[in-house]
């Protein structure tokens, strides 16, 4: 037997920023039995599926979910729109909009990279103005697309892609938006039609509490009329034929089907909850993690209060303290899971999650855990973030609109 379970009392805490805790609702929901993905009951369900996840985008437009995790969907976005040698503009928000363009590169894209220089382009979220000067420099309308991360997993910032469209369409310039909210969908406020994005990626082990393995593409008409044109080599990704057997809740393909029962509870959950009741319950915990970093008298990672994270908290360690020795510490005396440094920050930070089902209490145990584990590892701490946290939390009680 595996021991994946196995805790000598208690649960683990799993307080990484993704993959989230499963709630009991949903893994009981994937325990069913798994039906015949060609009969009229899973039409229903992917009918189901297929229109409330579009609730969660807030758009009108098509969802294409495939079984894959979010880097399928990314490559999916850039396959079904572009053609070999075309120039992406691409934002450095952190490690992921990094592995992007890598993608990009290997899929034989051009990619240019825009951005802060060093630790600092890591600490803020997308500069809009930076976006718009190089589009407006772009007479030739060489940039086919502009790829942003909205809610930056590896560093705790949420960049406003409002600015962006805005940016794009001050200066002009038909190129595609393409926006990664792998970590923010249904934690973050995200407006896919508002916005005016034309592929949206995304996946399920982040806000939707699901286990990975469901990705997403939201798609605009543009999109879909670039698809038509677009040269990359895609069979699997290819948008087409998904779309058309949607229509009947169908895939050309073998669907996640215990993934997707998984899916439908999550929907009813977040739509029950309400997504402007997820989205300020979100906001609150994450402001009381913040209260609590800066009790101890350590740096939050984003340094603009503009775009902090509502779905984690990234923790700047003092010069001299390896953050995944702490991680190490706090994972062996207290049988929690945070997030490692990624990139440029490995051992420099560690990430607290606060997504998914979190409330105020599996916030408090959080924080205790980690107080606990900065005190055993030799961190100096300026004051209790404990009772900083505590102090906001009931200070500011949850109120459901």
């Amino acid at each position: 037997m595996l021991k994946l379970n196995f805790h000598p009392a208690g649960r683990h805490f799993l307080q990484i920023p993704g993959p989230s805790p499963v709630p009991d609702r949903i893994l009981r929901a994937m325990s069913y039995p798994t039906i015949d993905h060609r009969g009229p009951e899973f039409g229903a369900l992917g009918l189901q599926v297929l229109e409330g996840i579009k609730k969660i985008f807030k758009t009108e437009q098509p969802v294409i979910i495939y079984p894959a995790s979010g880097t399928g969907a990314w490559e999916a976005a850039l396959t079904n729109t572009l053609s070999p040698g075309d120039t992406v503009l691409m934002y450095e928000t952190g490690h992921f909009a990094t592995l992007w363009k890598k993608m990009a590169e290997a899929l034989g894209l051009k990619p240019e990279f825009l951005g802060l220089p060093g630790i600092e382009g890591w600490r803020r979220g997308v500069q809009a103005n930076l976006i718009e000067e190089r589009l407006k420099a772009d007479k030739d309308h060489v940039i086919k697309a502009v790829c942003v991360v909205h809610n930056e997993t590896s560093t705790g910032v949420t960049s406003n892609i409002a600015a962006v469209r805005k940016a794009i369409d001050a200066a002009g310039h038909p190129a595609l938006l393409l926006v990664d909210t792998i970590s923010g969908l249904a934690s973050a406020d995200y407006r896919h039609d508002e916005w005016g994005v034309d592929v949206t990626v995304s996946g399920s082990q982040k806000g939707l509490m699901l286990p990975p393995g469901i990705s997403f593409n939201a798609v605009s008409p543009k999109a879909i009329q670039a698809s038509k044109s677009a040269k990359l080599p895609r069979a699997f990704w290819d948008w087409t034929e998904i779309i058309e057997m949607n229509k009947t809740g169908y895939w050309p393909y073998t669907p996640n089907t215990n993934l997707l029962y998984g899916l439908s509870e999550a929907l009813d959950m977040i739509l029950g909850e309400g997504l402007d009741n997820v989205f300020a319950r979100h906001q609150r915990l994450a402001a009381a993690c913040r209260d609590a970093v800066r009790a101890w008298g350590l740096e939050v990672q984003c340094t603009d209060a503009d775009v902090y994270s509502p779905v984690l908290t990234g923790v700047m360690t003092p010069e001299g303290f390896d953050a995944d020795a702490i991680r190490k510490t706090i994972y062996e005396n207290y049988d929690m899971s945070l997030g490692t440094g990624l990139g440029k920050l490995k051992g420099r930070m560690f990430r607290i999650g606060h997504l998914g089902e979190a409330n105020d209490l599996t916030l408090m145990a959080t924080l205790a855990g980690c107080e606990m584990g900065l005190k055993l590892a030799g961190v100096p701490l300026a004051g209790s973030g404990v009772a900083a946290a505590m102090q906001y939390l009931t200070a500011n009680p949850a109120r459901k609109l």
